[in-house]
């Protein structure tokens, strides 16, 4: 029974518990989620979450989500920042031409 009038939303994929370790990985494909994140929540550096992917993913799944990490700038907060602001003076720029 719904206990509000707010319809459900319902995802493929729903978020697991965080103190699992699919949690982990579950984090470590999403894109917006970067490692900084996943070290509040878990307490879990990026060579752990690498070595969780490892262990737990075929390796032709961790070969491609270890090339995705590392060209995806947004997994690092950082870079996410410098990539965002160079977008912005890109935009901004091209607004006057």
């Amino acid at each position: 029974m719904k206990k509000s009038k707010a319809p459900e939303t319902r995802v493929k994929n729903p978020e697991p518990n965080v103190k699992s370790p699919d949690w982990v990985i579950w984090a470590a494909w999403a894109d917006r989620i970067t490692f900084e994140e996943i070290k509040k929540k878990t307490g879990k550096s990026e060579s752990d979450v690498i070595k969780i992917m490892r262990r737990n993913l075929k390796p032709s799944s961790f070969r491609l989500w270890r090339e995705r990490a590392k060209r995806k700038s947004i997994k690092h907060r950082k870079k996410f920042i410098l990539e965002r602001n160079n977008l912005r003076k890109k935009i901004n720029k091209n607004d006057f031409i």
